[in-house]
């Protein structure tokens, strides 16, 4: 890759299945062979790293140290995804744009993709004003997750226009729902979503799962990927 990426997953609001999509994108790059890591910043705990452990390190972002272990090292890998906490999204971009990490995107030293997930609410959309001012050309992906059944004010195409539409070059994407069975049973074996559809556990062994949930997973995960394929997030990608 000749420039690295840095793709920050986030929302001021909570509850709205960041990890989750981080969790769609690790296993993205990976069936496209590209070097990937991960920071979780559910600090201290984390709840990413349970699902991709190997790549993953939990940091307090936070902390001028670990954004040092971030930032400072994003050239030893190919794509750097950061799981940020729920509301430090425009904090974190804010500390961005005064290290000058947000100006280097700008100037083509790298690539900062921001994938923003959106809630069922207007107080969610007015988060995009906010992030509006660090977008660059790495892209700016407005993601609406269906975990919930939640609506989007698919009711109201004028108010969800009115947002969408402030942001020259914003591209929505759609997370459709993951049957809730499959979902749990993906929680309790606590592995990336390729590895249960492989009927792979977390050692690496034949996890026994059920061929139904597996099939149910396998559908939703070629959805999630297909929109990732349609926005051009491989693009992305082969550019870095």
């Amino acid at each position: 890759m000749s420039k690295p990426a840095v793709i920050l997953v986030g929302a001021d609001k909570g509850g709205v299945g960041k990890t989750m999509v981080t969790r769609t994108l690790l296993d993205y790059f990976d069936a496209r062979n590209v070097r990937r890591r991960a920071f979780d910043t559910e600090f201290p705990r984390g709840t990413l790293k349970r699902f991709h452990p190997t790549i993953t390190d939990v940091v307090d972002i936070t902390s001028v140290a670990d954004q040092m272990r971030i930032f400072d090292t994003i050239n030893s890998s190919g794509v750097t995804v950061v799981d940020i906490r729920a509301g430090l999204l425009s904090a974190t971009l804010q500390a961005l744009d005064n290290i000058g990490f947000v100006e280097a995107s700008r100037n083509g030293q790298l690539i900062l993709g921001i994938v923003h997930i959106l809630g069922p609410s207007i107080a969610s959309l007015d988060e995009i004003n906010e992030v509006a001012p660090y977008i660059t050309d790495g892209g700016y992906f407005l993601v609406k997750n269906h975990i919930n059944n939640t609506s989007f004010f698919d009711w109201d195409p004028a108010t969800q226009d009115s947002y969408f539409s402030q942001i020259k070059g914003t591209k929505p994407i759609i997370v459709p729902h993951l049957n809730e069975m499959a979902c749990e049973q993906i929680e309790i074996a606590s592995v990336p979503f390729s590895s249960f559809i492989a009927d792979k556990s977390a050692n690496g062994k034949e996890g026994a799962y059920s061929f139904v949930l597996r099939g149910y997973a396998r559908h939703w995960l070629g959805l999630v990927w297909a929109e990732y394929d349609r926005v051009k997030l491989n693009e992305l990608v082969a550019a870095a």
